[in-house]
């Protein structure tokens, strides 16, 4: 588990490309702290398992089904990256609960100045967009940040001063691909609201539907 706060900026050292996966070795200083073998680290905001640790690097494995749902495909030698170690159990909540487990990606629309922030529109799919509201939490490449505007087909976001010089975000420009894992709260309540009209399992010799229900609801005096 993360929580969207990024711990420094790193930087990809090489990447050495399988016919659908790859070979990532990040350069850092911070997350090397106290990592170890096995341990997971959020690369904008994909949670990837260290495979070996060098003394100022690190390297990952990347599978097919994260090159295909993420930019990370998009990344080169020299290309700066956001880090998240995973939160300890005695560790502030700075953020909001980020799984690392991208749901889509996004493509920044637009970039605007307002006095000390910068508003960042970007346009996504509508099985992003649905889960999105407004002033509820977002991950951008890794940043937990909150939704200011979101209409039909995108999201604004502002960010300050500080998320601006400490991430990747204010590096990016117009029709730059970012990452993007909304709120897990959502997911869950759309998942059990669903599960009412779901038949129960084959073996069990029934198609009785089982779950939360409008009726089930009135009877309980919701």
């Amino acid at each position: 588990m993360f929580t969207g706060i990024i711990e420094e900026v790193g930087e990809i050292q090489s990447i050495k490309k399988g016919a659908n996966s790859a070979v990532i070795t990040i350069k850092a200083n911070t997350v090397l702290g106290d990592l170890h073998l096995g341990d997971s680290v959020a690369l904008n905001g994909v949670c990837l398992t260290a495979t070996s640790i060098g003394k100022n690097n690190y390297s990952v494995d990347v599978m097919h089904e994260t090159l295909r749902r993420t930019n990370l495909g998009e990344l080169k030698s020299g290309s700066k990256v956001n880090l998240e170690r995973a939160m300890a159990a005695n560790g502030r909540f700075g953020g909001h609960i980020v799984a690392g487990h991208v749901d889509g990606t996004g493509t920044i629309s637009s970039m605007k100045k307002d006095d000390n922030a910068v508003w960042i529109t970007i346009d996504t799919s509508a099985a992003i967009l649905k889960y999105i509201i407004s002033k509820g939490s977002i991950t951008i490449d890794g940043v937990s940040l909150t939704v200011a505007k979101v209409d039909n087909k995108s999201f604004a976001v502002s960010v300050i001063p500080h998320t601006g010089q400490n991430t990747t975000l204010l590096d990016k420009k117009p029709g730059d691909t970012v990452n993007l894992e909304n709120d897990m709260v959502g997911k869950y309540v759309e998942k059990l609201l669903q599960y009412g009209s779901i038949p129960a399992e084959e073996e069990e010799g029934t198609t009785e539907k089982t779950g939360i229900t409008m009726d089930f609801l009135i009877q309980n005096g919701f």
